[in-house]
């Protein structure tokens, strides 16, 4: 007679059950944690190609052309010059061929000289564009324009807010309009890339805000009321760094980052006084 009930003989016969969901998990997570590095190695290695979009040289540019021979780098400059002392220097947007603004800055300023800075690698200019490129090139172009025109506006649209807003804060700048401007590279990026840790990522930050208060020139911020690009909270949290008694804000309607320069305020925008 057996005296072992069936379900302890069941279980003898059959042994421990062992569940591999623990080990399916851990596989699943390894994977995930190695996939996450991967593309934040990959964001790391190709960042300047999300930032920096050159353009090359347009056979149509008809505008003359100032040389800058900046470290290692020939660095070209679409002018239109007028004579006297006023003068008019614009950085650009990632993205855009600076010699093409001049008819509309020589609309808005006809009575100054006309500097746009080609970006290492844009219109020409040799070398790779970087923060610290950028920064180098255009106070070297303040310094070399200064000499001979002791006004100078100096206008900074999109990326080359953060590039103007470094140069006010470091020379006699007469006036500072700035189109489109953020408080940050970083911060916007940072709120595009949320799962990120752009923080740590990111090279060529552009910390405008950092610069804003030392800024003593007469400023004007210029935004787009549908900016798809740069969000208005940017934009106004830079306007808060600057010294409130020389700083305004304007938000021109009915137009977004790209085509803001098509709106029939945007002249007289950067013409006004601040």
């Amino acid at each position: 007679m057996c005296l072992v009930p069936r379900e302890q003989r069941a279980g003898n016969r059959l042994g421990p059950i062992e569940l591999p969901v623990p080990r399916t998990i851990l596989t699943v997570l390894t994977l995930a944690a190695l996939l996450y590095i991967a593309l934040c190695l990959v964001l790391f290695l190709a960042q300047r190609a999300f930032i920096y979009y050159p353009q090359p040289k347009s056979a149509a540019n008809n505008s003359t052309t100032l040389t800058l021979d900046v470290d290692d780098a020939r660095v070209l400059v679409s002018t239109r010059l007028h004579p006297g002392p006023d003068a008019v220097i614009y950085f650009g947007g990632n993205a855009e061929d600076v010699s093409y603004s001049l008819p509309i800055l020589a609309d808005a300023f006809p009575e100054r000289s006309l500097f746009a800075l080609n970006y290492r690698g844009y219109g020409g200019s040799t070398g790779k564009a970087s923060e610290t490129a950028l920064i180098a090139d255009a106070l070297a172009l303040f310094d070399r324009v200064h000499t001979d025109h002791p006004h100078i506006v100096v206008i900074g649209r999109s990326l080359g807010s953060g590039v103007a807003v470094h140069v006010a804060s470091e020379r006699p700048v007469e006036r500072l309009v700035l189109v489109t401007p953020y408080d940050s590279l970083l911060n916007v990026a940072a709120s595009q890339f949320r799962y990120f840790p752009i923080r740590w990522l990111l090279l060529d930050k552009f910390e405008s805000w950092r610069y804003a208060p030392k800024v003593t020139a007469p400023t004007r911020l210029i935004a787009a009321k549908h900016d798809e690009v740069i969000p208005f909270a940017n934009t106004k949290s830079l306007y808060e760094h600057m010294p409130q008694s020389r700083a305004t804000l304007t938000v021109i309607p009915g137009v977004g980052h790209n085509n803001i320069s098509e709106s029939p305020e945007y002249i007289p925008a950067l013409r006004g006084p601040p």
